[in-house]
């Protein structure tokens, strides 16, 4: 998604075009072609309730799916803090580089990157980065099943951390990113995506909390770990345009 993103609209979808989070299902683009615009919504635009839910760009986090697709629209649209809702859509063409590897090496990515808090108050404990170092290769296609189910259960017990500690996300993020390299693919991968994104997310405002910073910083804290998953994410999908 490299580009000026400002502009461009995207709807989140499962492999086959049904909704993930309503009910119908999208006409699918074919090859440069793209799907047929949706039957037109009649009555007034209600958010989750009538009208077609896409996203921008800085969406997407709040939006990860099976399948990801850029979109467009046109006639009425209201824009709202993590949706845009509209009368008419079509999707456009689908995001390739959004697949199975690049889900599992977000969610290794998000668990990595709050890592060092987890460390520093468990410096012998190297489950989360050793689960987190086998799910990646197993991304890339060089690990195997019997290393993932082990680093899985390690993640799992780190997991088991009280949860008046902040590091227990570290876990849950570590244990999601190797579920995300699971065999069952597109459904543990998106949702592993997003839960190790969440976790990671969480774990930096647990930190600021437990270090007793005014509330504006946690908010800078929970805005700085969204935009760099934001960037991470741009970064994984680049080549799609």
């Amino acid at each position: 998604m490299n580009g000026d993103l400002e502009d461009v609209l995207f709807k989140v979808l499962n492999q086959d075009g049904s909704a993930i989070h309503g009910e119908g299902k999208w006409s699918l683009p074919d090859g440069d072609q793209p799907g047929e615009w949706m039957p037109p919504i009649e009555g007034e635009l209600v958010a989750c309730q009538n009208g077609y839910h896409l996203c921008r760009a800085k969406d997407l986090l709040t939006w990860l799916g099976p399948a990801l697709f850029e979109a467009e629209c046109r006639g009425e649209r209201l824009d709202y803090a993590d949706e845009v809702l509209v009368r008419e859509a079509r999707l456009l063409r689908k995001i390739e580089q959004w697949n199975e590897r690049t889900m599992r090496l977000f969610a290794c990515d998000c668990a990595e990157r709050v890592l060092h808090i987890y460390e520093k108050e468990y410096p012998g404990d190297a489950r989360p980065r050793e689960t987190i170092e086998v799910a990646r290769r197993f991304a890339n296609g060089v690990g195997t099943k019997e290393e993932l189910d082990a680093a899985w259960a390690a993640a799992w017990a780190a997991e088991r951390i009280p949860r008046q500690s902040c590091c227990w996300a570290v876990g849950w993020a570590a244990e999601a990113a190797a579920w995300a390299a699971s065999p069952t693919a597109w459904s543990a991968a998106w949702s592993a995506a997003w839960s190790a994104a969440w976790a990671a997310t969480e774990l930096a405002v647990r930190a600021a909390i437990e270090a007793r910073v005014e509330l504006v910083v946690r908010r800078q804290a929970r805005a700085a770990e969204k935009e760099w998953q934001f960037e991470k994410l741009v970064q994984l999908t680049s080549s799609h345009r």
